[in-house]
């Protein structure tokens, strides 16, 4: 599928997730999202804690079962019952990059296995020989010594620990990695070395990346596009630097005013913005979903369309 001379490698329409509890009303966590990443491109998924942004993510990669709604990878249907062929696919070429380093590593295995766990899934290699080679080149891409395979997860550091969750994506040679706020439990100096690692293996390996955060300077830093999310719908999309020059939805406005600002002073005369939903009157007049201006999107009804409007001049 192509779009403005770029080729749409996931698409997603008018997803739904609800999670289930015994005798209770369904939880809604996504509602009604729709979206399209195009090959190549860092695309940014932003909002607060449990705004649904991490849902999204593992609805893609099969882990949460999604409730209504399509997501297409190249064009094929990826969610509810597929057949096994297109399963293993997905398995191949969507990899996910999780949050906790601590967490996402199997304390009781080598980092060995802990990397080729997936090709063990897949049977993608011929021998032992070929699956400890392609273990060590994964290992060294991202910046580790190929005898690190012989230790365990707990030898490692934080930053060290991420990126054997990355050899463990690129092992299987993905086209499309989802980062689940792969940076937000390091330290601020070993942030920076994981996303230009990111990037690099972008630029080397074509990768397409959904990049998840709740941190608008990091995603600023990485991604092409940015999605913000809250309570499980997106309200506003845009290409990067358009999204923080002009803002329309009063939810992003408060998230880039509580962005801190390295000079203490500004800091300090800096008026944060408080996101209010009841500024919104939908009792009436729906929102829809809008294109404002060239590939700048928001959640408004008609009248805040054209307050919208006036503000893009």
């Amino acid at each position: 599928m192509i779009n403005n001379g770029k080729e749409t490698l996931l698409e997603v329409n008018d997803l739904r997730v609800e999670f289930k509890g015994k005798g209770r009303k369904p939880f809604v966590a996504v509602k009604d999202v729709s979206f399209r990443i195009y090959k190549g491109e860092t695309f940014g998924l932003v909002g607060e804690t449990g705004s649904g942004k991490t849902t999204i993510g593992r609805a893609i990669v099969r882990i949460n079962p999604t409730a209504a709604g399509d997501i297409l990878f190249k064009k094929r249907k990826i969610n509810g019952i597929i057949p096994k062929e297109l399963d293993q696919e997905v398995t191949r070429r969507i990899q996910m990059i999780f949050q906790d380093p601590m967490a996402s590593l199997n304390e009781r295995s080598k980092v060995d296995y802990i990397v080729s766990e997936g090709l063990y899934n897949i049977e993608g290699f011929k021998d032992e020989e070929e699956r400890q080679a392609k273990v060590s080149k994964a290992l060294l891409e991202v910046g580790l010594l190929p005898e690190f395979a012989s230790r365990f997860p707990h030898e490692f550091s934080g930053g060290q620990r991420q990126r054997i969750g990355v050899a463990r994506a690129l092992i299987m040679e993905p086209e499309f990695i989802i980062a689940d706020e792969p940076i937000s439990s390091l330290d601020v100096s070993i942030r920076a070395q994981v996303l230009n690692l990111l990037s690099e293996l972008q630029r080397t390996k074509g990768l397409t990346y959904m990049f998840i955060s709740h941190d608008l300077s990091v995603v600023r830093f990485i991604a092409n596009r940015i999605a913000v999310i809250h309570q499980g719908r997106i309200v506003e999309l845009a290409e990067t630097e358009e999204l923080f020059d002009c803002p329309f939805h009063p939810y992003t406005r408060a998230l880039l005013s509580a962005i801190p600002v390295p000079d203490p002073r500004i800091e300090k005369k800096k008026r944060v913005l408080v996101y209010d939903p009841g500024c919104h009157d939908y009792s009436r007049d729906k929102p829809k979903w809008t294109e404002i201006t060239k590939g700048h999107f928001v959640l408004a009804n008609e009248a805040e369309i054209r307050q919208y409007e006036a503000m893009a001049g």
